[in-house]
């Protein structure tokens, strides 16, 4: 591309190894390198070099994190990246999702039951539109990319253009929306939906959160205007305006007739090969979802679990990979793959899951052997499909050492602060610690720690060198810290252990607190809130302190039974767990082990190589490190504020109609007149359901920008007091 599609913007400039790593991975690109690896230490800045890389190489790009919340994460940071260009978030858009499944043994089928968080849907559809249309386009993706989408081709050709004096009725254009699976409704528009009203029809596209006004004058399009939902002001008057399709799967009518004839001819060779083996009963089951499905498509153009027919509906062949979200990249592009270690894994293991349930249910009469072809990519279809790929993480896998073209470091922190100290201490009970002998002996002398603590040096009972075994030795690490105002965390290997030793430092006196993924969200991060603001000052978990954690006032972490080779206790496990204290001058890690691992040896040994560069790259720059200092968000104080901004804007919204009450009401002769508001406001039930509702539009709205903003906790709690304001709201109509 000879245009300069994006834009970086940040206060900031490359520093520490960024330039290096820049520089090498372009390089990479330019020499036409398909895959390489960003070996970015923790605190590096990796997402701030690929910012700088994708403003370069300037091409739409994907990038793809393990999880929605690190997507969440990432899309904002690069919408702050790139405030010009359209960053989008694309992750799966159900809230509970259980998928059609049969249990042969137990004879019990499972029948699909999915909730659609429609806000996500919307920013998928926002996506979509987004790179069938313009080229600066950043797609943050969770591993659900992978799975089909719906042909773009039709996406794209079936989408409604209308113009001012475009000649179109009033009933012409409700039937052109139908077709592309809008809905009408007579309540309140969501994406997706139209209404009738008078002599013009209100649109809510899909993507988007504001209506289109489209009126009408003897069977031509007059105005076209862009409406405030909520307010119902004027934004802007359009000339023209699209509206793409409200679903992804999507056919011509042509193509459909096709596909019904198609899907009508499999099921008879399907029920001729049931009899054949004198399966009856699957012979039933197979005729009846079929032939009603096939009803609900003609009637309709669409039915519940239609991307089981996708293949027919798409015209692809048998086996053939459906499409996906990068099917709708014109062109070439860049791929990022973020926390590469674990995001590879789940990417390559999707396929035979889907495969192993689909052939139960078309083995036993519930789907047609085309609904197969309904599936994620295959590991080697999904390279196919991406081009120029860079993986990212801080502890790359051999997969991602073996098959990279090149390995780019970036071990050193522009802020000077150096990977942990660490030291190795006994599990067990009475086994001899030369830490606890004299204060500082051993402290970092890594050779000297595991010499006497691993190899054999016999304990001394009885002495005051006999060692208390690893609870009662954190508790007294911890209490270090905490002196000093740090905070602490410990790991477990499960959950009960990490509730038990809550309990245990409560009765001991501390504040402490535990986190596993048994507690909420919300929970969760109230928790963490907490914990940084001092509230507590130990925080007990399982697998959960690693990836995306960032707690500057962390100075210290006991890995519990380090020594305990598994997940828990891989060599990726414990340096992600080890660079959670790389944001605090004075982090520390106690690895709590009776004999050495392979994994032990390994993470010790690239903590301390990387300590090592950055010690040497501190003196050689003259860089004192400091801790970093970070703004504690307490969301929960946010949400307060909204909710008064919203109470507040609630009353302005209704101050006329008030101050029209109060004039004609001679009962408020002599009483203030914000008094007088405020008894109208409470005692009127006509106007208490006004009020409400009025405040219902403005959470929504809220709502909707939070979502927009990817702050989904936000989200939540709001969603939630919407649920309860119309409650409320219901009484009232009681």
């Amino acid at each position: 591309m000879s245009n300069k599609i994006f834009k970086l913007k940040s206060i900031y400039k490359p520093d520490g190894d960024q330039p290096k790593a820049i520089l090498e991975l372009l390089d990479g690109l330019k020499k036409g390198l398909k895959k390489q690896t960003l070996l970015g230490a923790t605190g590096t800045g990796k997402t701030f070099t690929i910012a700088n890389v994708i403003e370069a190489w300037n091409k739409p790009t994907l990038v793809i994190a393990h999880n929605k919340t690190l997507a969440a994460q990432l899309a904002q940071e690069f919408r702050e990246f790139f405030p010009d260009a359209a960053v989008h978030y694309f992750v799966s858009y159900y809230d509970y999702y259980q998928p059609e499944a049969y249990m042969p043994v137990t004879d019990t089928y499972i029948e699909k039951d999915a909730q659609i968080n429609k806000e996500i849907d919307r920013l998928r559809h926002a996506t979509t539109q987004s790179l069938l249309t313009r080229p600066d386009v950043i797609i943050v993706a969770s591993v659900s990319c992978i799975y089909g989408l719906g042909s773009p081709e039709e996406y794209e050709k079936v989408n409604l253009k209308l113009e001012i004096g475009s000649k179109i009725g009033r009933t012409d254009l409700m039937r052109k929306l139908l077709g592309i699976h809008f809905e009408r409704t007579n309540a309140d528009l969501n994406p997706g939906t139209f209404r009738s009203i008078g002599d013009r029809v209100e649109v809510m596209p899909i993507s988007e959160t504001f209506v289109y006004q489209i009126e009408f004058n003897s069977g031509v399009i007059s105005k076209i205007l862009k409406v405030d939902p909520v307010s119902a002001h004027v934004l802007k008057e359009e000339k023209n305006i699209f509206f793409f399709p409200a679903k992804h799967f999507i056919t011509e009518t042509d193509k459909v007739k096709i596909a019904i004839k198609n899907i009508k001819q499999e099921l008879t060779q399907q029920l001729k090969m049931f009899e054949r083996e004198g399966k009856l009963l699957e012979a039933e089951r197979i005729k009846r979802r079929t032939n009603y499905d096939l009803a609900m498509i003609k009637e309709v153009g669409y039915c519940n679990g239609i991307e089981n027919y996708s293949r027919q509906l798409s015209g692809k062949k048998e086996g053939e990979a459906p499409d996906t979200l990068m099917s709708y990249f014109k062109g070439d592009f860049l791929t990022i793959i973020d926390e590469s270690h674990v995001t590879l894994p789940q990417l390559g293991g999707m396929f035979a899951g889907d495969a192993s349930r689909k052939k139960t249910l078309v083995d036993f009469g519930f789907r047609l052997p085309s609904a197969k072809d309904n599936r994620p990519l295959k590991y080697d279809e999904f390279e196919e499909r991406i081009g120029d790929v860079i993986y990212v993480s801080a502890t790359p896998s051999q997969f991602e050492r073996t098959t990279s073209d090149k390995i780019v470091e970036q071990i050193i922190r522009p802020t000077g602060l150096i990977d942990p100290e660490i030291l190795v201490k006994p599990v067990s009970v009475g086994a001899f610690s030369p830490l606890l002998a004299e204060e500082g002996v051993g402290g970092g002398d890594l050779e000297y720690n595991h010499h006497l603590a691993l190899k054999g040096t016999p304990p001394q009972k009885g002495g005051e060198n006999t060692y208390p075994g690893q609870i009662e030795d954190f508790v007294k690490e911890a209490d270090r810290v905490i002196k000093k105002g740090f905070r602490a965390i410990a790991t477990t290997l499960t959950k009960k252990m990490a509730e038990d030793l809550s309990i245990f430092l409560k009765e001991k006196g501390y504040k402490a607190e535990y986190l596993h993924s048994d507690i909420k969200t919300i929970e969760r991060i109230q928790i963490l809130t907490q914990f940084r603001k001092g509230d507590f000052d130990i925080l007990i978990g399982v697998n959960l302190l690693r990836e995306g954690l960032d707690l500057p006032e962390l100075a210290l972490i006991g890995i519990l039974d380090a020594d305990k080779e598994g997940f828990l206790r891989s060599e990726t496990s414990l340096i992600q767990i080890i660079g959670r204290a790389a944001r605090n001058v004075e982090g520390r890690v106690v690895l709590y082990a009776d004999h050495m691992t392979k994994a032990l040896d390994s993470a010790i040994g690239e903590t301390t190589r990387r300590r090592d560069i950055q010690i040497a790259y501190n003196k050689k720059h003259s860089i004192t490190p400091q801790t970093i200092i970070k703004k504690i968000k307490d969301i929960t104080e946010e949400l307060e504020d909204k909710h008064s901004k919203a109470v507040n804007a609630e009353i302005d919204l209704d101050v006329e109609l008030f101050k029209k009450a109060f004039k004609k009401d001679k009962s408020n002769k002599g009483k203030g007149e914000s008094e007088s508001i405020k008894n109208l406001l409470l005692s009127d039930e006509d106007r208490n359901k006004s009020v409400y509702d009025k405040i219902i539009k403005i959470k929504e709205k809220e709502m909707n920008k939070a979502v927009k903003e990817l702050d989904f906790e936000t989200a939540a709690i709001l969603r939630d007091e919407i649920v309860v304001l119309k409650e409320k709201m219901e009484k009232i109509n009681l």
